[in-house]
């Protein structure tokens, strides 16, 4: 029995062998790394790893299985993850009416913001998708079909949000979001907040989460401590399976209202995703401005997880957006919630911890999820961020080469201007 074209290339997808070199760490080592399959083999100094008949191409060229990538100027870091899109409402911006709830609109539309992403480096994706009301699980079965098509390039993971499910108004937001799990959400999700018994949503939440042996991800500004003390009551027993997002209604609190609810969620293991770009299209009301922040110094103070996302990209809530981790890390670093290195933390290992993932560093032994970015550390990277490679189970599945020139003048040798490359001038 012979393997099937697909199979053959699953397989040497699995075994290809890929040589990053002269790559710079966070840590200012420069080394070479190999990948074999979806794992690191080997983390050696610069020129130590190179193999033997293997052919190198500079970083702005595609290069084939054995070849050398030659990563002098870029830092190297673990991937980043988006915990927090909404995939169903991307990119509806300025449309003339309401979003269309076409199937092959919503999955075109998912696509597309799912690889615009995957650009900016993140190859994992959580999307929060809507379910019932008119539409029923059409948004998730497009959803769904998007996740099918681009295995391989992103790890998509999807979470069923009802609106409403207390009260004979909720039953039929209860029955939508059992058969959603059953036709393959990874993840029970919510907007308790919208919904006129938010504990009672809540509870009804954790109850199919327990029944499926699921995370779960709800949405809440947790402006009402009160509520947010209950809610963290009900998730003990799935910890630490249950992140909390935005709850930017923390940081319209009292400092020490801020600190007994952040010691709350730390006990209870619950995960904080903040959106420092804005709010989301779950929640009626979306932060704009001025707004109060996610308080995630404080946070963090208390022992809570707390990782970062885009939210909404292109819609109703949010006419702009890049969907890009790099964005995120930089926002929480410019507002001062942590340095550099923690932010990027906040959306790469802490944003993969939320998923499930496991962790990645760039060592023998674990996942080949890895970002290359052209810039001599992370300061410089979040600052400056145009030049990036994107690797995925140990291939390449994004590339991005920006070259910055200046105009043609007497002075520009003489001030030696920068450019932004994958060569050096």
């Amino acid at each position: 029995m012979t393997d099937s074209p697909r199979d053959s290339a699953r397989t040497a997808a699995e075994t290809a062998t890929l040589l990053l070199c002269g790559a710079r760490l966070t840590d200012g080592r420069t080394v070479d790394v190999r990948l074999s399959g979806p794992r690191i083999e080997a983390v050696g100094t610069a020129g130590s790893l190179a193999p033997a008949a293997s052919r190198t191409v500079d970083a702005s060229r595609r290069p084939a299985d054995g070849t050398r990538i030659d990563l002098r100027g870029y830092l190297l870091l673990p991937a980043p993850a988006e915990p927090h899109a909404h995939l169903d409402l991307a990119l509806t911006a300025g449309a003339a009416g309401p979003p269309s709830d076409d199937p092959a609109d919503v999955q075109r539309r998912a696509t597309e913001a799912a690889l615009l992403q995957l650009g900016h480096g993140a190859t994992a994706l959580r999307s929060h998708v809507r379910i019932g009301d008119v539409q029923g699980v059409q948004a998730l079965e497009a959803v769904l079909q998007a996740r099918r098509a681009l295995r391989g390039l992103v790890d998509l993971h999807t979470v069923a949000v009802p609106r409403l499910l207390t009260g004979a108004a909720g039953a039929d937001g209860l029955a939508m979001l059992r058969d959603a799990l059953k036709m393959g959400a990874g993840v029970v999700g919510g907007c308790p907040d919208l919904d006129p018994d938010p504990s009672g949503y809540a509870e009804a939440v954790f109850s199919l989460a327990a029944e499926f042996g699921l995370p779960v991800d709800l949405h809440t500004a947790a402006d009402d401590p009160a509520r947010l003390a209950r809610l963290a009551a009900m998730a003990g027993g799935l910890r630490p399976g249950v992140t909390l997002g935005p709850c930017h209604g923390l940081g319209a609190l009292p400092p020490e209202a801020i600190d007994s609810a952040a010691q709350r969620l730390a006990a209870a293991g619950i995960s904080v995703t903040a959106l420092p770009q804005g709010g989301c299209g779950a929640l009626d009301s979306v932060r704009r401005g001025g707004g109060p922040h996610t308080p995630v110094r404080r946070l963090r103070a208390a022992g809570v997880r707390v990782t970062a996302g885009s939210g909404a990209l292109g819609d109703l809530a949010n006419p702009v957006g890049r969907g890009d981790p790099l964005e995120a890390a930089f926002l929480l670093a410019s507002y001062g919630e942590c340095g550099a290195a923690q932010a990027y933390a906040a959306v790469s290992g802490r944003a993969r911890a939320v998923l499930g993932l496991p962790e990645v560093r760039v060592e023998a032994g674990f996942p080949a999820e890895l970002l290359a970015v052209r810039g001599e550390g992370v300061e410089a990277v979040l600052s400056l961020a145009y030049s990036r490679i994107v690797i995925h189970r140990g291939r390449v599945v994004s590339r991005t080469s920006a070259v910055r020139e200046y105009c043609d003048s007497a002075s520009e040798a003489a001030l030696d201007l920068p450019r932004q490359s994958h060569r050096e001038a």
